[in-house]
């Protein structure tokens, strides 16, 4: 089975959330991203003679496969020099190509095992998937005299014999696989019918002839899969840089790579998506720091800006957006200048914007006397202006904080209704109209009226005519339709008609 690795990123931006993948706790060692010698020497014997050798491939299979041990090598020579020395083995052409495939499940193979991909595994087991069994029926084949290509689908491998002009399909995972969509028909020595067996044709739309490398590079690609899917991405990172050197060579530049698979179309961008993926994983265990360690060392030998450039953003928006979260904005504002370097100029504004917002806000909060919520006011003003901030969430903040700087102005005991109007209409003055502040604005001006009115009231009861009637028109000077001392001055009317 082919297994395309999966690409876990989903990023966020000026929002106060953090990205959710596996929870899986990261081994704090950086991952090896200087590639295997091997992998550029293998890469580097393919580009100087295209006419593979069965050993070269055997020795690159078990190398991908992650077997280290001579032991393993020596049982595919003894496999090579059991078929060859086979006083049954047919010329060769077709039959011997068919003959290859029963040998191989009759010596080698066992059971098939869907994720069972390596090699060296198949040695000690004899569990096999299309990808392994492929790969091994191509060695013997070679050291046959038999050539062949690899052929991938979505999620599917095998095998195309060449003979005499025919390109013929081999399903390897399946003793009778040879050209598949033939009945084949088992006779006993007097020439009886005794049985057949018949493998379907598959119909692949999708399938891509790939080269033996490519075929090979298959089984790091499976190995890697399995790795990311148990969130073991540490371990995944080296494979992906080795199999891309593999392909690609030292240079690492796709420009010039001659693949007609869409499956190897890219194996740079393969490569980042592994790289990615990894630092990824960290980030969802809020490890922003060392997320952004990850990126710096692995974007410096293995650049994509665009790509690299996300993840720095994920991981400066989350571990401030932590910081806001826990009330910290000036943490969180350290933190975005010890990092700005990191950033393009367009996502240092953004994050900027937001963490000026919290800062802002977090001071409006906080505002205890007037001078604090005047400074507040023009810092938010200028910022506005300025278009630091979104001019709707400017205008919002701004509201909120002219609104706390008012009640300031009349908190008790003073009661400072007059303080608060003079204020709200000065800022009115200098921003424009504001819904908000124009209701706030309605409301002191009521309470003002009020106090008025029960200044009034007190000197009446205490029965200071004069000093009431004066109260009042001062009253009714500056609110003449307020309803409350319209009745009052009924009232001293009626008092002075007697």
């Amino acid at each position: 089975m082919i297994k395309k690795p999966s690409i876990r990123i989903a990023f966020l931006f000026l929002a106060f959330f953090t990205i959710q993948v596996s929870s899986y706790a990261q081994s704090r060692q950086i991952p090896r991203l200087e590639p295997d010698p091997k992998a550029l020497e293998f890469h580097d014997i393919a580009a100087r003679n295209p006419d593979l050798s069965w050993t070269y491939l055997a020795e690159l299979s078990l190398w991908a496969s992650g077997d280290t041990s001579l032991s393993n090598m020596q049982k595919i020579r003894d496999a090579v020099s059991l078929l060859n020395n086979s006083n049954s083995l047919p010329s060769p052409g077709r039959e011997r190509a068919e003959y290859i495939l029963e040998f191989l499940h009759t010596n080698i193979l066992r059971t098939f095992s869907m994720n069972q991909t390596r090699v060296d595994t198949v040695f000690s087991n004899g569990r096999f998937n299309c990808v392994s069994s492929a790969v091994l029926y191509t060695i013997l084949c070679k050291s046959a005299g038999i050539s062949t290509s690899g052929v991938v689908t979505k999620e599917h491998a095998f095998v195309i014999v060449h003979i005499s002009g025919q390109n013929i399909d081999v399903e390897t995972t399946n003793r009778y696989g040879f050209e598949p969509g033939n009945r084949k028909e088992f006779h006993d020595q007097f020439g009886r019918l005794t049985g057949f067996s018949y493998v379907p044709a598959q119909n692949y739309r999708d399938r891509q002839t790939i080269n033996q490398v490519e075929l090979v590079s298959l089984i790091l690609n499976n190995r890697i899969a399995e790795l990311e899917r148990a969130n073991r991405f540490p371990e995944a990172v080296p494979l992906a840089v080795d199999r891309t050197v593999l392909l690609l060579g030292s240079s690492m530049s796709d420009n010039n790579y001659q693949s007609s698979d869409t499956f190897f179309e890219n194996p740079k961008k393969d490569l980042t998506d592994r790289l990615i993926n990894y630092g990824s994983s960290i980030l969802s265990a809020n490890r922003e720091e060392e997320c952004l360690n990850w990126a710096a060392a692995a974007s410096s030998r293995y650049p994509d800006p665009a790509r690299w450039q996300e993840l720095i953003m994920a991981a400066i928006n989350n571990r401030i957006a932590r910081f806001i979260r826990e009330r910290r904005p000036a943490d969180a504002r350290i933190f975005l200048e010890n990092n700005a370097f990191l950033l393009s100029r367009e996502n240092y504004l953004q994050i900027d914007a937001m963490l000026l917002d919290a800062e802002l806000l977090q001071r409006a909060n906080n505002i205890r006397t007037a001078q604090e919520g005047y400074g507040v006011v023009n810092d938010i003003a200028e910022a506005k202006q300025n278009e630091k901030i979104p001019q709707k969430r400017a205008i919002e903040i701004l509201t909120f904080a002219v609104q706390k700087t008012a009640a300031v102005l009349c908190a008790a005991p003073d009661m400072n209704w007059r303080a608060a109007i003079n204020y709200i209409e000065t800022v009115l003055s200098l921003y424009g109209s504001n819904r908000e502040l124009e209701q706030n604005l309605q409301i002191y001006r009521s309470n003002l009226a009020a106090d008025y009115h029960n200044r009034f009231a007190a000197e009446w009861n205490k029965r200071n005519f004069e000093e009431a009637e004066r109260i009042l028109n001062e009253g009714l000077a500056e609110f003449p339709d307020n309803r409350q001392l319209l009745s009052n001055r009924e009232i001293v009317n009626r008092q002075n008609s007697r």
